[in-house]
């Protein structure tokens, strides 16, 4: 045992990766011989067909047998030493699978390696909601996998997933993903209802002057202030706007902050807007005007869009017209003209009134606990455990372990009704409370050595008060 602690220094863990991730649908190749007709998508695609066509077979066979137990509800989740395997049918007959290896811890044990493989690290829950979120990304720029079978079957369906997924699967991040992939919910910036009136009437102008567009969004900060979408729909462009497209126009805008981006305009009015999607130079005649598509309402009405982001300083709005109307040069340059100055106005109103408000609220010094706040009727979402997302990563600034009780706490209240508290003690002294009231979730790590029960239920009505003036708790 002596050698065996002493070789112990050299621990290393390995965190979870995905193995693989393949859409298939059974209904494609039901005749024996004809299995490789069902793949629709595969990763890694070197893999040889057939262990592909065995690995499909396979959660066919689990999707089967678990249905005799409960026919209404399928597998979700298979769990195995090494890895673990999820399910999604997202729609009849097609199936999602993403299979995730298990963190291991690798220690050296008479020099050689040898693997431990953490069976209950990953949370089903989240995973889960991981792989929900690639089914909705992907309808949210192709449209369902039904419309692609039938604007051209199976093939215009297979370039769909490999030109997407391709992308896509290199920027899951699955050693960081954690409680808030579950919520896959929306920050939304705080406003004096000036300030907001101010926005209301500068989208009224914009939809009634520019009048082929349907929706308008509005973003500071990479936190949502007013959406004309669905919320379903919202909430997935929202983090493709703050997790992908925000991130990548980042770096040129922190260099020019101090130089306007073009010659003043007449009234001596600085103006900083730009696209960050479609024509990148105005005066360019060449400019092309490709705008990505988007598709929302895809379970009733199914509309078709062209996605125009447009920025300013901090602000940002989101424009989705018709996407039968494809936006000229013309277009692009009116809009640019109308929306430019005011938004660029607007973005330093709002900046002011937010420097105002932070003030008379008094610096906030780090406080002696953190937080997730969820409300699941309008999907506001509020952390102080994450520092800003990056594109690759979302940084949370607690110990794994306590982001896993977060997530188990959370798996326990998804199975009631009732409002209902949680306490825990973590082994290193930290005290974490999960309250969930009415539609709301409220999750606190509080970091006090020796304080008990009663003084933490203390701490956190005091934090309900401060942080939430009351909208939570009926105590």
């Amino acid at each position: 045992a002596a050698a065996a602690a002493g070789g112990a220094g050299q621990e290393k863990q390995l965190a979870p990766t995905l193995l693989s991730f393949f859409i298939y649908n059974p209904k494609l190749g039901p005749k024996e011989g004809e299995e490789e007709k069902k793949i629709l998508f595969y990763h890694p695609n070197e893999v040889e067909k057939n262990e592909k066509i065995r690995n499909v077979g396979l959660c066919e066979a689990i999707v089967q047998f678990t249905r005799t137990f409960s026919p209404t509800k399928p597998a979700k989740s298979l769990h195995t030493q090494k890895n673990r395997q999820f399910f999604h049918e997202p729609e009849e007959n097609f199936w999602m699978v993403m299979v995730v290896r298990n963190p291991i811890i690798e220690k050296h044990k008479d020099g050689k390696p040898v693997y431990e493989y953490q069976e209950e690290e990953l949370l089903d829950k989240v995973y889960s909601s991981v792989l929900q979120q690639c089914y909705s990304m992907y309808k949210l720029f192709n449209g369902t996998f039904l419309k692609a079978m039938e604007d051209g079957g199976v093939k215009v369906l297979k370039e769909r997933l490999e030109k997407f997924f391709h992308r896509y699967l290199q920027t899951l991040h699955l050693q960081s993903c954690d409680l808030l992939d579950v919520f896959c919910g929306i920050s939304f910036f705080p406003l004096d209802k000036m300030t907001y009136l101010k926005i209301q009437s500068f989208i009224n102008r914009m939809e009634e002057s520019l009048s082929i567009v349907k929706y308008t969004a509005f973003l500071y900060n990479d936190q949502l202030i007013w959406s004309g979408l669905e919320q379903d729909d919202m909430r997935i462009l929202y983090k493709y706007l703050t997790t992908s497209l925000f991130p990548r126009h980042m770096e040129p805008e922190l260099a020019g902050r101090d130089s306007p981006i073009r010659a003043e305009m007449p009234g001596n009015l600085q103006h900083y807007g730009r696209f960050l999607t479609g024509p990148i130079n105005l005066n360019d005649p060449e400019a092309k005007c490709r705008f990505p598509k988007i598709f929302v309402n895809t379970d009733d009405t199914y509309e078709e869009l062209h996605l125009i982001v447009y920025k300013a300083m901090s602000a940002a709005v989101c424009f989705m017209i018709d996407a039968s109307i494809p936006p000229t040069l013309e277009f692009c340059r009116k809009l640019d003209s109308i929306v430019g100055p005011q938004l660029t106005v607007l973005a330093s109103d709002i900046c002011e009134q937010y420097n105002i408000n932070k003030r008379i609220s008094g610096a906030e010094k780090e406080p002696q606990f953190k937080f997730i706040y969820f409300n699941h009727m309008n999907l506001a979402e509020k952390s102080t455990i994450h520092m800003r997302k990056t594109p690759s990563v979302s940084l949370a600034s607690v110990h794994p372990d306590l982001m896993k009780i977060l997530g188990d706490i959370n798996s326990d209240f998804s199975r009631v009704d009732e409002d209902e508290e949680i306490i825990v003690k973590a082994m290193s002294d930290y005290w974490v409370v999960g309250k969930k009231s009415d539609q709301r979730e409220l999750y606190v790590i509080l970091n006090q050595k020796n304080a008990n029960l009663i003084e933490v239920n203390e701490e956190v009505k005091k934090l309900c008060a401060t942080q939430f003036n009351n909208i939570f708790f009926l105590d």
